[in-house]
């Protein structure tokens, strides 16, 4: 809102107060990785992914921290992995798109080397072929 005086402004900077999260830990300044939650009934402590926003009776941690909890004796750590970050491929994954690829190119290469003559030869079904559609013979016929 604008007044006769001006745009309003702040009469304290506002740097103080960061849109980071921060690890909950006293004393500790970095960025909060993960949120920590105590179910009491349970005897747990869950650490899982940051919470979307942050909850009075949740505690935010940083990377450190995450990694060094302990609970109490007797309790149990239970530890939600984030499915939502990037995942490594793995090995069947990266064969399964260098397949594709070679797959995907294939049809190109034989169009090249045989002029487009010898598509209908390969395969007995196919009467004609323009870019990626093919013709297909009846199987009555």
């Amino acid at each position: 809102m604008e007044s006769r005086r001006g745009p309003l402004k702040s009469a304290v900077p506002s740097n103080v107060v960061s849109p980071v999260r921060r690890c909950s830990r006293t004393a500790c300044g970095r960025p909060a990785v993960a949120t920590l939650t105590y179910v009491y009934a349970d005897s747990t402590a869950v650490l899982g992914p940051l919470a979307t926003y942050a909850e009075p009776h949740c505690y935010d941690l940083c990377a450190e921290h995450s990694e060094r909890l302990t609970a109490p004796r007797g309790w149990e750590v239970v530890r939600l992995s984030d499915a939502s970050g990037p995942a490594r491929p793995s090995g069947d994954d990266l064969e399964a798109l260098a397949n594709a690829v070679r797959e995907a190119a294939r049809p190109q290469e034989r169009a090249a080397q045989a002029g487009g003559g010898s598509a209908r030869r390969s395969d007995p079904m196919e009467v004609a072929r323009r870019g990626h559609l093919r013709v297909l013979r009846s199987p009555d016929s």
